[in-house]
């Protein structure tokens, strides 16, 4: 006997649904469009999931309940999908949920109490210190895409930025007098974060020769601070190409991202500050958890404090 074929598609009716949940996270929660995908993505995995099991014809996004969500991680578990993705599946149902109830749609949330398989949380790679003196120690002096390129390196590792806020940035965000970045983080979140001279300088120089990319610039990238010679603002694809091509042209071993870079600029900050809350300010963190992973990068340095404060690290002979 042959299986129903399955539909790869949501009728309307599951996905208006998820579409309004975008609209929302969009214009009034001012969601990534990285982060939308994701969400969107999520909820159409589910919802296709339900909507073709012959048992739950019947169901929609207003009437489904915990049991058939638990059901559906359960498969997720025996089809050896990993924690951390159905730990995503999750956290975008409960946020997808407690929208419709804010809607009045549904009295529930049949996803917040559903319990999550245990992730090992991996440990952020970042570069050492002399990695990325090497890698920013290349002559932009003369070249527009490595004054450009540099500009971007040297502000990624200056202020720990995250790829979306480095790519939206305008040029009357920086305040030059103060040394400060005006970023727009997750959330529509506004920050001020440091600029190092090095990067300052770095900028300058890149703004010195800008216009020659800029002449024909769309009126929404007039003030865009880093742009293409496709006379447009740089997008984030493009970043992370030109983040390996340096990488690969500075011989260094490892493949490189962006998201490398904020992570290099935090632990090398709380290695040398100890000031666990000054660095969530500084990167954005909503939660301080989210920031506590870096304090196991550097064991060394903590064994070493240790060892030279503690009264009974050492035994006396």
């Amino acid at each position: 006997m042959t299986q129903p074929k399955q539909e790869s598609v949501l009728s309307v009716d599951w996905q208006q649904p998820i579409d309004n949940f975008l609209y929302y996270l969009q214009y009034e929660r001012g969601y990534s469009k990285n982060t939308l995908a994701s969400y969107q993505r999520q909820l159409q995995q589910v919802g296709l999931s339900v909507y073709n099991n012959p048992e739950w014809q019947q169901l929609n996004w207003f009437t489904l309940e915990q049991a058939q969500l638990k059901q559906h991680i359960n498969t997720l578990r025996l089809a050896g999908i990993k924690p951390r993705t159905i730990a995503l599946k999750v956290a975008a149902l409960r946020s997808f949920f407690s929208f419709l109830q804010a809607q009045k749609l549904r009295q529930d949330n049949p996803a917040l109490y559903l319990t999550l398989p245990k992730a090992a949380r991996d440990l952020p790679k970042n570069l050492a210190i002399d990695q990325v003196n090497h890698l920013l120690n290349f002559d932009s002096s003369d070249d527009i895409l490595a004054s450009r390129d540099k500009a971007i390196l040297e502000l990624f590792y200056s202020s720990g930025l995250r790829l979306e806020e480095l790519v939206n940035l305008n040029i009357n965000d920086i305040d030059w007098q103060q040394k400060l970045l005006r970023v727009i983080g997750k959330g529509n979140k506004q920050r001020l974060v440091p600029v190092g001279s090095l990067a300052l300088n770095a900028i300058q120089h890149w703004l010195s020769m800008r216009p020659a990319f800029s002449q024909q610039l769309a009126e929404a990238d007039k003030l865009a601070l880093f742009v293409s010679k496709q006379h447009k603002r740089i997008s984030a694809r493009h970043v992370r190409q030109r983040v390996q091509l340096w990488a690969k042209q500075q011989g260094l071993s490892q493949h490189l991202h962006p998201h490398m870079l904020r992570h290099s600029f935090a632990s090398h900050m709380l290695e040398s500050s100890q000031d666990l809350r000054a660095v969530q300010e500084l990167l954005g963190h909503a939660n301080l958890s989210t920031t506590q992973v870096y304090t196991h990068l550097d064991f060394t340095h903590l064994a070493k404090v240790y060892d030279s404060a503690h009264p009974r690290a050492k035994k006396k002979s």
